[in-house]
């Protein structure tokens, strides 16, 4: 027959185990929100012309990664100048790739066809590399340096040609 005091040991292991499994649970459902200073999460993600890429695929390049979607205002207004700064500063190491979070196949496609964007691009419909980011508002860049920190964040549209935007970014080379 069990002692009072194995009851009392035994309920008080129970207690804690509970307040751990729930403390451990309240912690996995936190969103994630990437910063600058962060490691930037990896990711492996087919591009429109067919390459399969991870975030380490760009070696000593300096990554401008964007999320964006053919239904976001912003995105659309923010594209041109993401295109001409990509052509502007690909030589000097920057690549930039957008991802797209359009879950219409179709009408992603028939935008890039108008767009004629010059940069990488791809498609995570079910958003899961952005979920990995913690991105929640669109559009928003990541720019990762060559050791997979994120060094810059923008959020919201931006102009990538504004003067200050470019001299950021060449610091960083």
């Amino acid at each position: 027959m069990p002692t009072r005091k194995t009851d009392i040991s035994l309920k008080s292991l129970i207690v804690i185990l509970s307040l751990t499994l729930i403390l451990v649970v309240v912690d996995s459902m936190r969103d994630r929100v990437v910063l600058a200073g962060d490691q930037a999460p990896d990711f492996t993600i087919a591009t429109d012309n067919g390459q399969t890429i991870s975030r380490s695929s760009f070696g000593g390049k300096l990554l401008v990664l964007n999320f964006w979607a053919t239904w976001c205002p912003p995105c659309i207004e923010e594209l041109p100048s993401l295109d001409a700064f990509q052509l502007r500063l690909r030589s000097k190491g920057v690549v930039v790739l957008g991802i797209s979070v359009d879950k219409n196949e179709k009408t992603y496609k028939t935008f890039l066809d108008r767009a004629r964007v010059s940069f990488l691009t791809a498609r995570d419909p079910d958003g899961n590399i952005s979920a990995a980011y913690g991105t929640y508002k669109y559009p928003e860049t990541y720019v990762i340096d060559q050791n997979g920190r994120v060094v810059e964040k923008f959020v919201g549209p931006e102009n990538w040609l504004k003067p200050e935007v470019i001299q950021r970014i060449e610091r960083l080379l």
